[in-house]
């Protein structure tokens, strides 16, 4: 029997981890420990889920109790960003198995010390890019794989979050670059990983620009420059178009925030955690539109945008190859798209040829059915039958990170960035 301790018990621990540990997983895996700085958490966990009510909770700053304690074999962390370096690295110093959400840590120079740490450590790190593990990106790397585009020269990949999804993160901690490194990191780094892994080549140098476009104080749908409001108290929240689009006059809406269980925060409000926060406060220090180069170390370049308030939800993707390109576009969240759209394909055109359009079924879970296949990977290992690795550990972890945070060095020091460098840096403060 594994056993397992929960490092941050969030709505992505409880959903992602502790539900299938206990339902899906449990004949061979236990939770032994709960760990968060809200107590208010594990009330709400074992709520849901009364097969914990006997498993022992911990503040952090019990970590090194939890594991005396409990003697655990393996360490997921699912917390707010920045606390993801501190559990990882005494685990690993410990000996013990590091499962962590992306992104791994929040700057270059930490994701250096995990790499290092690791290699002194018997303990291993497993990232979560569950995006890996969607079918039609799965079909891409073994396209890639079998050599129908050859040689891979380019890749176009452009990002759209809806205004939904886009203004959540300005609503919570992830407007603050030093919780979340900015969402260049928090959020690009799943995009900058699945190209990493499809290339199967190293970053090397990044150039980009960035703007705060739509959020902040600036922003050209602001009804009121004031600091400090929150959505649920304020007194003109009915003039603002993001706030009415997604919550109308009768209180129907159905659509809550990706990070949190639906009516959770308003029957619990979390310790010190507000998810409504203004989209227009001064304090926000993040962007919220990138474009970017980046060159590799087998030749290849790619060419990246993401815009955090778009019409809808999704993305473009393009592949050159040698022999070929690959194409396809993917609209998430359909119930929150509002126009009739295509199914998503993969588009094959040889360099001499007739096109090729391959369908693929869909996986049920989220992710696009990333999600359930991630999960087995993880608690019952990898599939054997895979000819390919997919599992991102450590290194994958750091050298996404560093490209997002390549990206907003660049923006900020008008300069191209170097991954090695930046990743052996010591940390500073920009």
């Amino acid at each position: 029997m594994k056993k397992y301790v929960i490092c941050g018990v969030s709505n992505r621990a409880l959903q992602m981890f502790i539900g299938p540990l206990l339902n899906e997983f449990s004949k061979e895996n236990e939770i032994v420990g709960l760990l968060d700085s809200d107590p208010l958490r594990f009330t709400v966990c074992k709520n849901q889920f009364p097969q914990l009510e006997l498993v022992p909770t911990f503040s952090p700053e019990q970590f090194e109790a939890m594991i005396d304690d409990t003697k655990p074999d393996y360490v997921i962390i699912a917390g707010r960003d920045d606390t993801h370096i501190d559990y990882i690295l005494r685990s690993l110093h410990k000996g013990i198995n590091v499962i962590t959400e992306k992104p791994m840590v929040t700057n270059a120079a930490d994701a250096y010390k995990v790499m290092q740490a690791e290699a002194k450590s018997e303990g291993k790190v497993i990232v979560t890019f569950n995006y890996r593990y969607s079918p039609f990106h799965r079909k891409i790397k073994e396209m890639i794989l079998e050599g129908k585009i050859g040689r891979v020269t380019s890749v176009d990949l452009n990002w759209y979050i809806d205004t939904f999804h886009g203004a959540s993160y300005f609503r919570r901690w992830n407007r603050d670059r030093e919780l979340s490194g900015g969402l260049s990191v928090h959020k690009s780094t799943h995009h900058f990983d699945l190209v990493n892994w499809w290339l199967d080549q190293k970053p090397e140098e990044v150039f980009a620009f960035g703007q705060l476009n739509y959020y902040g104080p600036d922003g050209e749908m602001n009804p009121r420059k004031e600091n400090n409001r929150h959505c649920g108290t304020c007194e003109v929240k009915s003039d603002c178009t993001y706030y009415t689009r997604w919550n109308p006059r009768s209180g129907a809406s159905t659509v809550r925030d990706d990070h949190l269980m639906a009516g959770v925060f308003e029957k619990i409000p979390y310790t010190d955690y507000r998810p409504d926060a203004c989209i227009f406060d001064e304090e926000i220090d993040i962007e919220d539109t990138y474009v970017a180069t980046v060159r590799y170390d087998g030749g290849s370049l790619l060419s990246y945008s993401i815009n955090f308030s778009a019409p809808y939800e999704g993305y473009r993707l393009a592949i050159n190859g040698t022999k070929g390109r690959i194409e396809t576009t993917e609209y998430h969240e359909p119930s929150r798209i509002p126009f009739a759209y295509p199914e998503q394909t993969i588009d094959y055109y040889p360099l001499f040829g007739g096109k090729e359009t391959i369908e693929l079924v869909k996986n049920p879970g989220g992710h696009g059915g990333g999600d359930p296949i991630l999960l087995e990977d993880i608690f019952l290992g990898p599939d054997p039958l895979r000819p390919y690795e997919i599992q991102a550990g450590a290194e994958a972890g750091a050298y996404s990170i560093a490209v997002g945070e390549a990206v907003w060095r660049s923006v900020k020091e008008k300069k191209s960035i170097h991954i090695e460098t930046l990743l052996k840096q010591q940390k500073t403060h920009v």
